[in-house]
Formats: structure tokens, sequence, C-alpha cells
């Protein structure tokens, strides 16, 4: 079992950044793990939002390309998205993702809300 710990999101107007951050605390195989960023919005199926794997190669989805990047700190064992330019319709509950490749396992941070408004 890996548990991960979100922090970061909240309240920020259309045009405005944010940044989310999930940690796994007690993880000593952090770096060998894809992580990734999945978002949930009212009434909706939750989405990939964007992928990283261990070797460092990226995947976006095509509503968040240019405006959000994925990040990690192997060290820190934590994970990050950077979102800028937010819209209105980025609005939602934003859960990282842990996928181990040797098991096909996957462990899910607790949720947090982003919500963009004016």
């Amino acid at each position: 079992q890996v548990q991960l710990v979100q922090s970061g999101g909240g309240l920020v107007q259309p045009g405005g950044s944010l940044s989310l951050s999930c940690t796994a605390p007690e993880s000593t195989l952090f770096r060998f793990y894809d992580v990734g960023w999945y978002r949930e919005a009212p009434e909706k199926q939750r989405d990939l939002v964007a992928t990283l794997t261990v070797g460092g190669d990226t995947d976006y989805a095509d509503f968040v390309k240019g405006r959000f990047t994925i990040s990690r700190d192997n060290g820190q064992n934590t994970l990050y998205l950077q979102m800028n330019s937010l819209k209105v319709e980025d609005t939602a509950v934003y859960y990282c993702n842990l996928h181990i490749p040797t098991t096909h396992r996957d462990f899910w941070g607790q949720g947090t809300q982003v919500t963009v408004s004016s």
C-alpha cells in the first residue's frame, strides 16, 4: 500500500494560477513509479490530465496542453502540477496517481478541489 497525500488547490479567478502537490511520505521506491494527475468534474468521469513516466516522458490532455506542467522531485517523493491560465472549465476535484509498472497497481491521493470562478 502506498499512501499519497495531496495539498494545494483552492479558489482562483479565470486566468490565474494554482499548484498542486502530492507526496508519498513512506515510499522508498517513488522514483520507480509512473505518476500522473486526473480530474473529476461534477457528474463527469475521471479524466487524465497529465502523466510523467519513470523515464521522464510526459503526456498531457489536449485541454491542458501549454497551460499545465507536471513534474516530480524523487528526492522529496513528491509530484507537482503547475496550472496556469486557468479556465472555469478546469473546475474539478484533482487526484494524483501513482502507477507501479511491474504490477500495474494504482494508488490515488485523497483529491483536492480546484475552483475557477470570478
